[in-house]
This record gives structure tokens, C-alpha cells and sequence, in this order.
């Protein structure tokens, strides 16, 4: 089960927050301290940033109308966000339609740069942080909370300003048709959760049921067509609701950026991910093919990406952690570049990128500023290099604070998706 899925099945079951003393929570918070000081990460925001957020946000209705006229106007269409259940804000939206000869995929992203371009303080604060840090039971935005969870949310019912992917898919393999990127005024219908949106899927009476069922159909099949392609998917067990998720935004991040490339040919923050040397993934597979209970398919040997995916569908359960740690091992870490050269080995993508959640990545948030203004930043390679760093940062400062909380007898898991109430001490 993924950790959303985790957090859902937690609530649903009515377990409360994980409860620690106020020694330990005291311990807790120094530990956080010091990891932000280790690897650079800006907890508290400026005042001039949260000031100009402030501001952001007023009448805002009154603005998205005014902005209205000069956009693509999608608020009669059926759209709808899927997230977490404890999620704080919702950057993206999707909707979609069958037709004689096509699909049509619509993915709806919330139109960050409206509010915060490279002249203002949040621009510059996003830079200095490069993305949102996510700590078991503790969040470090990118963005000021009082801008993304109210007028960079999609909330339903509510008009929002987006950057929408309009992708026509061909029936027969999915491939684009034609890619169009556009500012948009948009209204979702309703928020999801992971949970709620598997249960529209069955629920032939329940509202958005047809539009659930066949965004998982698409999904699914372009999922296969992802792995027969040569694509490594390293969890193969996702729920239909995540495979939602996650395929039509991948759909969307490879449109972005090919458009970008191939359309405009300029520069943008491409993500790219080296291969392992045929060594390195000679290792990782014998090292799986060692592992009791599991054997890759002899017909799969010459493309290691597809070795792994057929191992991972037939083995046991209890060695997929370890299938998986020996895939990662070997795996180089993926940095984000100017030019796309190399392309995304793991994905098995010559060009991709991120548009997706410019909420909480500087690449995403500088890859809206380009498609919309068709301008590089000057400074594009420091700022690749600078997400890159930061992204490895907050990796490392999780892996780390995990750690502290097993040393002190707390389940990560647990915190993540439960929270933490401190219990005062008896006297």
C-alpha cells in the first residue's frame, strides 16, 4: 500500500495522531533545526515575502474575472482534482473525453506565474529553496501557504486561473496528435481523494463515475504502453486511482517539454537521468535473480528496464523492497539541465521534464515562466543546477530524519500519515 494510500486507510479507521511527550517533541524540534542549518533549508519565511502574498490574494475573485476575457474559458467543462486526503492545496485538474477517433486529455495546472514572476519576492524566495521539503508529520513550502492553498488551489466550485495541456491522443497508440498549451479560467467539480476516486470508479450512481472509469481505461492502457515501450516502473502494484495520477501527468510533463523542444526549440529545465553502465545493471540483476523466490523471465535478459518490470510483477511480496533497492543502487541521480540531451533513462523518454506541480518544484515554476513567455531566464543553467542541489538536500535531510525518528522509537510511517499530538507530562 502507498504511503496516500496508508494515510487514507489511517483516517478511515479512525486512528488517532501518534502522541509523544514534550521531552520528545522538544528533541524532535531540535533535530529539525539542526537539519535545516546541515543542508540549507529555509523554514520560516521573510517578512516582505509573506507581506507580498498577503497582497496576492486580495479580491481575488474580482481579478480572475477581470483576467477571464483573455483566457481560454473551461469553466462549463467537467473537471475534477485527486489527491491525498490530508493535501493542503490542489495544483492540478483533469479531464477528459472519448471520441470517434481520439481521446482528448485535459490537464489543468494551477497558473502559478500569474502571481509570483521573477520580479517579485516569492520568485526569489522559491529560488533560495528550490522546493518543498517533506518531513514525516512537518512540511517546508516553496511557496507561502497563504498563496498556494487559496488562489493557487483548485478548489471546487471556485473560478481559478490554470495553464491547461490539451492533448489529443490517437485511438490506436495513444501517440499525440496535436499538443496545445494554453492560460485557461477553469472550475473543478470536486475533490477527490485516492480512495474516493477508486470508489467512482465501481459506483455506476455515483457522480463523475463515467468520467473516473474512463480516465482509469487511458490511463491503464497508456501505463502498458509506458512499459512495453521500455519504461521502468519500480511499483507496479499502484492503485487504479494513483495510476490516474500519475500517468496523465507524465503524459502532460512529456507534451510540455517536446513541445518546448521540438515546437519552439529553446532551452527549458529538462530533466534528465543518465543510464547505468552495463556493468551496474549487470550487478543489480544478478542480484535480484539471487533473491529467494524470484527469477526474471529469460525472453526480457537484453533490456534490463523490462527485466525488472516482468520481475516485479511475479515476485513475492516480501522481496519487492529488495528488487527494488538493487535497481536503485546502480541508478545514477537524475539532474535537472538546459539542454535534454541523454534524455530520462528510467523512463525510457528521449525528452522530459516538469510542469506539473509548480506549487512545490522551482522547475515546474520556471518551465510555466518559458511556455508562457517564450523567455529563458539568464541565469537557466544556475538555476538548474540549483534545483538539482536542493532536491538532493531535502532527500538527504528526510532520509536522515527518518532515521532520528526509528533511533527514538517513532514510526515514520506512522507521523507521516497521522500526525503528532504532544501529551503533556504528568506532574
Amino acid at each position: 500500500m502507498t504511503s496516500d494510500a496508508q494515510a487514507e486507510a489511517g483516517t478511515a479507521e479512525g486512528q488517532g495522531p501518534v502522541e509523544i511527550s514534550e521531552d520528545l517533541a522538544e528533541r524532535l524540534d531540535s533535530k529539525r533545526e539542526k537539519l535545516f542549518e546541515k543542508f540549507e533549508i529555509r523554514d520560516g519565511f521573510p517578512q516582505a515575502v509573506m507581506t507580498e502574498a498577503e497582497k496576492r490574494t486580495e479580491n481575488i475573485q474580482q481579478e480572475i474575472q477581470d483576467e477571464a476575457e483573455e483566457r481560454t474559458d473551461l469553466r462549463d467543462m467537467t473537471t475534477w482534482t485527486t489527491d491525498p486526503i490530508d493535501a493542503q492545496d490542489f495544483d492540478d485538474a483533469i479531464s477528459v473525453e472519448e471520441r470517434e477517433d481520439e481521446y482528448v486529455l485535459w490537464v489543468h495546472i494551477a497558473d502559478v506565474t500569474h502571481y509570483v514572476h521573477p520580479e517579485s519576492n516569492m520568485w526569489e524566495e522559491a529560488v533560495k529553496r528550490g522546493n518543498t521539503v517533506y518531513l514525516p508529520g512537518y512540511t517546508i513550502h516553496m511557496l507561502p501557504p497563504m498563496l498556494a492553498e487559496t488562489v493557487c488551489s483548485l478548489v471546487p466550485n471556485e473560478d481559478r486561473l490554470a495553464h491547461t495541456v490539451e492533448m489529443h491522443l490517437d485511438k490506436e497508440n495513444l501517440s499525440y496528435e496535436t499538443i496545445d498549451i494554453y492560460k485557461s479560467v477553469i472550475q473543478s467539480d470536486e475533490r477527490l481523494t485516492y480512495s474516493q476516486a477508486e470508489e467512482r470508479i465501481d459506483d455506476e450512481d455515483a457522480p463523475l463515475h463515467e468520467e473516473c472509469k474512463l480516465s482509469f481505461e487511458l490511463a491503464d492502457r497508456m501505463h502498458e504502453q509506458r512499459k512495453e515501450d521500455g519504461s521502468l516502473v519500480l511499483n507496479p502494484r499502484r492503485d487504479r486511482a494513483h495510476t490516474i495520477i500519475e500517468e496523465s501527468m507524465l503524459k502532460a510533463n512529456k507534451a510540455v517539454t517536446h513541445e518546448l523542444m521540438w515546437g519552439r526549440g529553446v532551452e527549458a529545465m529538462y530533466r534528465v537521468h543518465p543510464q547505468p553502465t552495463p556493468d551496474e545493471w549487470g550487478k543489480a540483476l544478478q542480484e535480484i535473480q539471487d533473491l529467494n523466490g524470484v527469477s526474471i523471465p529469460g525472453s526480457t535478459w537484453d533490456d534490463p528496464r523490462k527485466a525488472v518490470n516482468a520481475t516485479l510483477e511475479d515476485a513475492p511480496g516480501r522481496q519487492l523492497d529488495k528488487i527494488q533497492w538493487a535497481v536503485m543502487k546502480v541508478m545514477p541521480r537524475a539532474r535537472y539541465m538546459s539542454d535534454p540531451f541523454g534524455g530520462h533513462h528510467a523512463l525510457n523518454f528521449e525528452i522530459y521534464g516538469h510542469f506539473t506541480s509548480p506549487i512545490r518544484r522551482l522547475s515546474d515554476l520556471i518551465n510555466h515562466w518559458i511556455v508562457y513567455t517564450n523567455d529563458v531566464p539568464e541565469d537557466l543553467v544556475a538555476l538548474c543546477d540549483r534545483a538539482s542541489d536542493k532536491q538532493a538536500d531535502a532527500e538527504a535531510c528526510e532520509r536522515e530524519y527518518k532515521q532520528f525518528l526509528e533511533e527514538v522509537g517513532l514510526d515514520p510511517n506512522a507521523v507521516n500519515n497521522r500526525g503528532i499530538e504532544v501529551v503533556e507530562d504528568d506532574d
